[in-house]
C-alpha cells in the first residue's frame, strides 16, 4: 500500500441514495481531530479564513449532503468542468474533470454555514451502489481545496502550482483510498476476479489446488492454452482430498443485495484500525474459511509476508502472462494525428514451496517507450538500465498482478483504415469501411478474431444493405456488427485488406424525453452510470440542452458522454492477438532465477485485446485533444 494511507470512514449508498452500510475508524478520526486542533492553534491572521469541519456526519447527514450535491452538480459524478449551472464553492467550479471521482460535500449547510466541507471523498460507482471512501489528509490540504472552490478563474494552468492536480500529487492517501474503493466495489458487485494466467498442456495443477477441488476439472486441461484461476488457500495437507464444505463456501458475495457480514470481515481484516494492509480478497477469504494450523508455520529463520498467509505445497512451476489492452482513436485526417496506446500488466502465478525469492530482467522497455510503471508491493526494483529492468520479488499465493504499465505500440496499429458515414436522408445513412489488418505483423503474432461494430444508441436499425469483401454481417436493434475474422480461423504471418460499403435504414426519428430519474446528460452504463434525483426543477430539459449545444457547434468536452448522443458517429473495433506483446515487453523464461534453487518449469505467454479502439467517422464531427502550442 502507498505510505501514509489511513481511512477515516466508508459509506455505501444504494440507488435510492440511502446509506446501506458505513464504517468509521475511531483511531484515525482521533488523529484528524488532533490535527484540526493543531491547525487552528497555529493559524495566522493572514491565512485563509476557514474553520475545518472536525467531526464525521451521521449516515442521514451524509446521504442528505450527497443528494444535495447531485442536485447541484446534475448527477452523482457531477459536471467535472465549470458550466453555466456551476456555483461558487462547488466541485465543478474548480473546473477539473478529476472532481467527478474526488468530490466534496457540504454537511448541514443551512445550520452551520459554509465551513462544513467534507473532502476528499473518493467516489466509485459499481453495480447498484455508490462507494464513498474518506481518506485522512491534513487540514491544510482541505483548506487549499476550499480556496480552489472559491477562486474566480477556472481551469489549470500548464505547469502551475495552484491547481488541484498539484495538490493531489502530495496526497498518497488518495491512491490508497481508490484501491480501497475498488476492492469494496468488487465485493458488493460480486466481481471479484483473479488476474488471468494462461498455461499450456499440463497433467494437473496439483498440490494445494487439487486438495481443495478434489482434482475435479483441472486434470483435464487439454493441449490448448487455457486460463487458470487462483487457488483458495488451505491449511489442509495436500495429500488430503477435500470436497463438499470448503468448495461450497466459495465466495458468492453479491448473490444477495448486500452481504454486510462479508464486508465487515473484509474491512476488519484488510484495513485494521483504518490502515490498509492487504486488499487481496482471496487471502482474506482463505483465512476466514480455513484459519491456521501448526502445519502452516513457516521455517523459523524466515519471515512470512502479509500477502502470503499460506505456504504452497505440491508440484512446482512458475507462470507469467503479459496481458495488454490497445486503445486507439483513428481519425484518418491530416489535421488530427491518430492516437494509439497500450496499457499492460504482467500476471504471475508462483507455485513454489517455501518463501523463495524470484528475479528476472524485464526486456523491451526502450522499445516500448514506457510512460508509467508500477509494481506489486512484493517486488523490489532497482534503477532501470537502458533497455532492461531487473525485478526481484517474493510472490504471494495464487494469481497476482506483478506489474502494470502504459506504453506505446511498437508495431503500429493492428487495424488501420477509415470509416465514413453520411446521412443521405433523415432515416437513411450510407457508409464505407476500408481497413487493413495486421500490416507489418509477422508470425508468431496471430489475430484470433476481429469484429467491427457501428453503434446507433439513439436510432433503431430497421434494415441494412451491403456485402463486405471478407466476413459476415449481423444487426441488432441499435447496431450493425461486422465479423471480419471469426473465432477459430485466425490471421497470422500476413496482412489483409477489406472493404465494406453499404446503407443502413432507421426507424422514423421521434423526439424522446428521458425519465426524470436519469442524469441531466444522459445515462452512462456500468461503472459511470449516474442517476439524477427526482427534484431537478432548476435544471434545463435534457433534450433541449443537448440540441442547443450541438446546434451551436460547441466543443465536445461539454458533453458528458458524446457516444450516447447524436453529436458524433463512430465504429468500435474488437480483437484479440496472441503470440507476443505489441509494446515489445518480454520475459525470457531462461533468465528467471529462483532462490533457493529448485527445478521448476517456467511458462510464459502473452495476449492482447482491444480496449476503446475507435474509428471516427471522417465525414462527421469528432472529439480530439488540442495540441499544446510551445
Amino acid at each position: 500500500m502507498p505510505g501514509g494511507c489511513s481511512i477515516r470512514a466508508i459509506w455505501i449508498l444504494n440507488r435510492l441514495d440511502a446509506v446501506v452500510f458505513s464504517r468509521r475508524f475511531s483511531v484515525v478520526e482521533k488523529r484528524w481531530r488532533e490535527a484540526c486542533k493543531s491547525e487552528d492553534e497555529n493559524a495566522s491572521e493572514d491565512s485563509f479564513s476557514y474553520t475545518v469541519y472536525s467531526v464525521l456526519p451521521t449516515d442521514s447527514e451524509l446521504a442528505a449532503a450527497f443528494v444535495e450535491r447531485k442536485q447541484r452538480e446534475g448527477s452523482a459524478r457531477g459536471f467535472g468542468i465549470r458550466v453555466t449551472q456551476s456555483s461558487e464553492g462547488s466541485d465543478s467550479w474548480v473546473d477539473d474533470p478529476i472532481t467527478r471521482h474526488i468530490m466534496g460535500v457540504y454537511v448541514n449547510k443551512e445550520e452551520e454555514g459554509d465551513n462544513n466541507l467534507l473532502w476528499p471523498l473518493i467516489l466509485h460507482i459499481k453495480g447498484n451502489y455508490c462507494i464513498l471512501v474518506l481518506p485522512l489528509v491534513e487540514p491544510r490540504h482541505l483548506k487549499e481545496y476550499a480556496r480552489l472552490c472559491k477562486r474566480s478563474d477556472c481551469g489549470n494552468a500548464v505547469g502551475g502550482d495552484d491547481s488541484l492536480s498539484s495538490l493531489l500529487l502530495n496526497l498518497p492517501s488518495i491512491t490508497g483510498a481508490f484501491m480501497v474503493a475498488h476492492a469494496i466495489g468488487d465485493i458488493v458487485a460480486a466481481d471479484v476476479v483473479e488476474p488471468e494466467v494462461v498455461v499450456g498442456a499440463s497433467p494437473s495443477v496439483g498440490g494445494l489446488l487439487d486438495s481443495l477441488t478434489g482434482s475435479i476439472g483441472i486434470s483435464g486441461i487439454s493441449s490448448r492454452a487455457k486460463p487458470i484461476a487462483a487457488p483458495v488457500a488451505s491449511s489442509i495437507p495436500s495429500n488430503t482430498a477435500v470436497t463438499g464444505p470448503v468448495a461450497a463456501d466459495a465466495p458468492k458475495i453479491g448473490s444477495r443485495p448486500l452481504d454486510k457480514d462479508a464486508l465487515r470481515t473484509f474491512i476488519s481484516s484488510s484495513m485494521p484500525f483504518g490502515t490498509p494492509l492487504d486488499l487481496s480478497h482471496s487471502n482474506i477469504f482463505a483465512i476466514k474459511v480455513n484459519g491456521f494450523s501448526s502445519s502452516d508455520l513457516p521455517p523459523a529463520d524466515l519471515k512470512q509476508p502479509a500477502w502470503k498467509p499460506y505456504l504452497y505445497k505440491g508440484k512446482q512451476r512458475m507462470l507469467f502472462t503479459i496481458q495488454e489492452t490497445v486503445h486507439a482513436a483513428m481519425y484518418d485526417r491530416d489535421e488530427i494525428p491518430d492516437i494509439l496506446s497500450v496499457s499492460g500488466q504482467i500476471n504471475c502465478r508462483a507455485e513454489l514451496e517455501g518463501l523463495p525469492d524470484i528475479s528476472f530482467p524485464l526486456t523491451g522497455l526502450n522499445t516500448a517507450h514506457v510512460e508509467v510503471l508500477s509494481f506489486h508491493p512484493c517486488a523490489q526494483v532497482p534503477e532501470q538500465c537502458f533497455d532492461k529492468q531487473a525485478v526481484m520479488f517474493s510472490p504471494p499465493l495464487g494469481n497476482f498482478v506483478l506489474m502494470r504499465y502504459q506504453a506505446s505500440c511498437s508495431l503500429g496499429p493492428p487495424i488501420k483504415g477509415f470509416y465514413q458515414l453520411s446521412m443521405v436522408s433523415e432515416d437513411k445513412g450510407a457508409f464505407l469501411f476500408k481497413l487493413c489488418l495486421m500490416e507489418g505483423y509477422k508470425a508468431p503474432l496471430t489475430m484470433e478474431f476481429c469484429t467491427v461494430t457501428m453503434p446507433f444508441p439513439r436510432r433503431r436499425v430497421v434494415s441494412f444493405d451491403g456485402t463486405p469483401s471478407i466476413g459476415t454481417v449481423s444487426t441488432t436493434e441499435h447496431s450493425v456488427e461486422w465479423k471480419i475474422i471469426a473465432g477459430g480461423r485466425g490471421l497470422s504471418g500476413k496482412s489483409i485488406e477489406t472493404t465494406f460499403p453499404g446503407t443502413v435504414n432507421f426507424a422514423p426519428w421521434q423526439t424522446q424525453r428521458l425519465p426524470s430519474s436519469r442524469s441531466v446528460f444522459g445515462t452512462i452504463a456500468d461503472e459511470d452510470s449516474d442517476v439524477e434525483t427526482e427534484h431537478s426543477n432548476n435544471m434545463v430539459n435534457v433534450e433541449e440542452f443537448l440540441m442547443e449545444k450541438m446546434s451551436k457547434d460547441l466543443p465536445p468536452v461539454d458533453l458528458e458522454e458524446p457516444f450516447c448522443w447524436q453529436a458524433y458517429s463512430y465504429a468500435k473495433v474488437s480483437f484479440k492477438i496472441v503470440g507476443a506483446s505489441l509494446s515489445g515487453m518480454s520475459i525470457d523464461p531462461k533468465s528467471v532465477s529462483i532462490y533457493p534453487a529448485v527445478k521448476a518449469p517456467i511458462e510464459f505467454s502473452t495476449q492482447v485485446t482491444s480496449g476503446d479502439y475507435i474509428l471516427w467517422n471522417t465525414l462527421g464531427k469528432c472529439p480530439f485533444a488540442a495540441a499544446e502550442n510551445v
